[in-house]
C-alpha cells in the first residue's frame, strides 16, 4: 500500500495529485478492493478494469455538481473509495454496511440507484434534458459497459438521443475486449487524434468559420471524409448515426490518454461516446485470465489463489446447478427441448446444457423481454423452450409474459432463479416481487420446490403440462440426493400434507408454507406442538392454483386457524391467494399471513435478513402465541 487513497476524502483531492501519484493511486484502490472483496465477496474483474477511468473522471469533471451515472455498479467500487467512503469500505455488501451498488442515499456523488443493467444513458437523457430546461451547466456523463449497450432500453435511449437534442457524454466501457487485439497502432493513432485536444479545438474553430462563411459545404465534405475514415478501421463507428460523435478507441489503463480524451469530451458542443478499451481483472492475475469465472465471487483468500490460480471455494450443488443437471438430463432424451438465458450461463446453472447442447442453447444477452418473446416463438414452433433468469431480471419483461406467454397458453417453462431473499446484494436484486406480478395472470401456473427431488418433479411436470408454467427457487442449497432415481409427476394444484394433527384436538393451526420457507414452517410447527398446540402443516407446492379442495377440508374444524409463510412479497403474495380462495368457497378461517412487509430490503445475510423480517420459527412463534 503507497498510503495515497488514505489522502483521499472527495472528489477534489485526486485532481491534485501528480502522475506519480495518480499510479500509486490506482495501485492503493486495486489493492484494497482485491482485499475487500476476499473478505465480503461482490464483483471483482469489472472493477478492477475501471481504477483509471474512475480517477481520470474524478480529474476531469467535479462531481457532485456534475453527474455521473454508472450502468451498473459492477464498475463502481473505485467511485466509491474516492468520493468520502474509504473509512466505510470494509463494510461493504455487509449488513447496515455500503451497497454493493450506486446509491444516493449514501453519498451525493451517487447520482442514480444502478443495480440493473441499461438504464445509464436513459436516466443520462433526462437529467441533461433537466439541466437544459434549468439552464445550468452540469456535465452529465453515462458509463455504461459494453454487454449493457445491447440492452433494449439502451438501444432505445439511443434512438431518442436526437429527438432530446441534448449534450451528454456516453463512456463505453469495452472490457470484452482485448487492447492489444482491437487497439492496433492504425486504430490507435486514429483514436489518439479524434480523442487530442488540439485537434478538437482546431476542429471546433473550423466548424465555426465555416458555419459563419455559409461553406456548408465545406463542413459536409468534411463530415463524409471523417466519417469514411473512421468506417473503415473503427469498429463502432455506426453510434455516429445515432447522433453521437465517436472517439476512440482509448487505453482505458492510459491515464493521460483517457484524461486527453474526457476533457474533449467535455469541450465538444454535442453528445460525445467515448470508447474506452479495458482489461477485466486488471492487476490481479487470476481475474485477467479468467475474468468470467472472478465476476461476482464469494470470499476467498487472495494468497492462496495467487499460488493456486484459482479460487479456493469448495463446490456445492445449489438449486441452479442441480436445476441446470436435470434439464441437460432431460435433453437428452426430450430433443424438443431448448434452453434460454439472459447473458448467465454461469449463474442459472445452464452452463452444462451449453457444452452438451450447443445447437440447443441460446444466449441472448441483457435482454431479458427478448428472451421470453423468443422463447414464445420457439414454443410456437413446437419447441420446449426453458427460459432460465433470476427473479430481479424477469421483473424487466412482465408485459412480455402476459402478452406473448400467458394470454397464448404457449408451453414455457420460465425458471425463475434467486426467488426470495438473496443477500448482500441488496435491494435491487432481492427476487420477492415474481409472485404478486405474476400470480394475477390467467393460464399460468407457479411452484416452488421443497427440496433436489421435488425439483426434479416439477421439471418433468412442467416440460409436460399444456401451459406456461414458472418454476421458482431460491439462492442456496438442499440436501444433496441422487438426482437419477425416478420421479412422478405432480398433480397440477395438489399441496402435500408433511405433518397431521394429533386425532381429537379440536383447536388446530395448519401452517401452510413451500420451497426455503417449509423447514421454518416446520420448525414453527414443532414450537406450538411442545407448547401444547394442535398443529399440521402442509407443503403447498403450487403458489397458482392453490389447493382448495385441501383448505375446504380444514373448514370441517370450525377453530381451524390457517397460517402461511413465505419468502416473497406479502402484498399480492402466497398468503394473498390463500385469503382469496376461502373468500370465494365463502369459508371464514382466520388466517395470519408472515412475509415481506411493504418495503424495500436491504442488504445483509439471508440469516440477518430473516431474522430482522421476523421470519425465523422463533419469532413466528411468539407471535402466534399472543394471538
Amino acid at each position: 500500500m503507497n498510503n495515497i487513497l488514505k489522502k483521499i476524502t472527495g472528489p477534489k483531492d485526486v485532481k491534485s495529485l501528480s502522475s506519480s501519484e495518480l499510479s500509486m493511486l490506482a495501485d492503493d484502490i486495486r489493492e484494497t478492493i482485491i482485499a475487500t472483496v476476499s473478505r465480503n465477496g461482490g464483483h471483482l474483474a469489472s472493477n478492477l478494469g475501471s481504477v483509471e477511468l474512475t480517477i481520470a473522471l474524478m480529474r476531469i469533471f467535479s462531481p457532485p455538481t456534475d453527474k455521473v451515472i454508472w450502468d451498473v455498479g459492477h464498475q463502481a467500487y473505485a467511485w466509491k473509495l474516492l468520493t468520502g467512503r474509504i473509512s466505510r469500505f470494509d463494510t461493504l455488501r455487509k449488513y447496515n454496511g455500503i451497497s454493493g451498488f450506486p446509491k444516493p442515499s449514501e453519498s451525493e456523488c451517487d447520482t442514480f440507484v444502478a443495480g440493473h443493467a441499461g438504464t445509464a444513458l436513459s436516466a443520462a437523457l433526462g437529467l441533461a434534458a433537466g439541466r437544459d430546461r434549468k439552464s445550468t451547466k452540469e456535465a452529465v456523463v453515462a458509463v455504461i459497459g459494453d454487454a449493457s449497450m445491447s440492452n433494449g432500453i439502451s438501444l432505445e435511449a439511443l434512438n431518442n438521443l436526437e429527438d432530446v437534442g441534448t449534450k451528454v457524454i456516453v463512456i463505453l466501457n469495452d472490457n470484452e475486449m482485448s487492447i492489444a487485439e482491437n487497439v492496433g497502432s492504425l486504430s490507435r493513432r486514429l483514436g489518439s487524434l479524434l480523442t487530442d485536444v488540439r485537434y478538437n479545438r482546431i476542429k471546433a474553430a473550423a466548424e465555426q468559420t465555416g458555419h459563419k462563411l455559409h461553406m456548408t459545404f465545406m463542413r459536409r465534405a468534411y463530415h463524409k471524409m471523417e466519417q469514411f475514415i473512421k468506417s473503415i478501421w473503427l469498429k463502432n463507428a455506426f453510434f455516429e448515426e445515432f447522433g453521437l460523435r465517436y472517439i476512440g478507441p482509448i487505453d482505458g489503463h492510459d491515464m493521460k490518454a483517457l484524461e486527453s480524451a474526457l476533457l474533449s469530451a467535455q469541450e465538444y458542443k454535442g453528445p460525445v461516446l467515448l470508447h474506452v478499451a479495458t482489461l477485466k481483472g486488471c492487476g490481479f492475475k487470476p481475474a485477467e485470465r479468467k475474468p468470467h469465472a472472478w465476476h461476482g465471487v464469494g470470499p476467498f483468500d487472495p494468497e492462496q489463489v495467487l499460488k493456486d490460480g484459482q479460487q479456493n471455494t469448495p463446490a456445492k450443488l445449489n438449486y441452479s446447478e442441480a436445476c441446470g443437471s436435470i434439464l441437460t438430463s432431460m435433453a437428452e432424451e426430450n430433443k424438443s427441448i431448448m434452453a434460454i438465458t439472459a447473458a448467465m450461463s454461469a449463474g442459472t446453472g445452464l452452463h452444462r446444457f451449453k457444452q452438451k447442447f450447443p445447437e440447443r442453447f441460446f444466449d441472448v444477452g441483457i435482454c431479458e423481454g427478448h428472451a421470453v418473446v423468443f422463447a414464445a416463438g420457439l414454443a410456437t414452433s413446437g419447441f420446449r423452450p426453458v427460459f432460465a433468469v433470476y427473479s430481479t431480471f424477469l421483473q424487466r419483461a412482465v408485459d412480455c409474459v402476459m402478452h406473448d406467454i400467458a394470454l397464448q397458453k404457449l408451453p414455457v417453462l420460465i425458471c425463475v432463479d434467486r426467488a426470495g431473499i438473496v443477500g448482500s446484494d441488496g435491494p435491487t436484486h432481492h427476487g420477492v416481487f415474481d409472485i404478486p406480478m405474476l400470480r394475477c395472470l390467467p393460464n399460468l401456473v407457479i411452484m416452488q420446490p421443497a427440496d433436489y427431488l421435488e425439483l426434479k418433479a416439477m421439471l418433468q411436470t412442467a416440460l409436460t403440462h399444456d401451459g406456461p408454467v414458472v418454476l421458482r427457487y431460491p439462492r442456496g442449497s438442499s440436501a444433496e440426493v441422487d438426482l437419477s432415481q425416478p420421479v412422478e409427476n405432480l398433480e397440477i394444484g395438489k399441496a402435500l400434507v408433511c405433518r397431521q394433527p394429533e386425532d381429537g384436538q379440536k383447536e388446530v393451526t395448519w401452517i401452510w408454507s413451500y420451497g426455503d420457507m417449509l423447514p421454518v414452517a416446520e420448525g414453527v410447527a414443532e414450537k406450538l406442538s411442545e407448547a401444547g398446540r394442535a398443529v399440521g402443516v402442509v407443503n403447498a407446492r403450487f403458489i397458482k392454483p392453490v389447493d382448495k379442495g385441501l383448505l375446504k377440508e380444514h373448514s370441517d374444524n370450525e377453530t381451524t386457524i390457517v397460517v402461511t409463510i413465505e419468502n416473497s412479497a406479502l402484498a399480492g403474495g402466497f398468503g394473498s391467494a390463500v385469503r382469496e380462495a376461502l373468500a370465494e368457497m365463502q369459508l371464514n378461517i382466520p388466517v395470519r399471513s408472515f412475509g415481506w412487509t411493504d418495503t424495500f430490503i436491504e442488504q445483509g445475510s439471508i440469516e440477518e435478513l430473516l431474522q430482522e423480517g421476523g421470519l425465523t420459527p422463533e419469532a413466528i412463534f411468539q407471535e402466534l402465541m399472543e394471538i
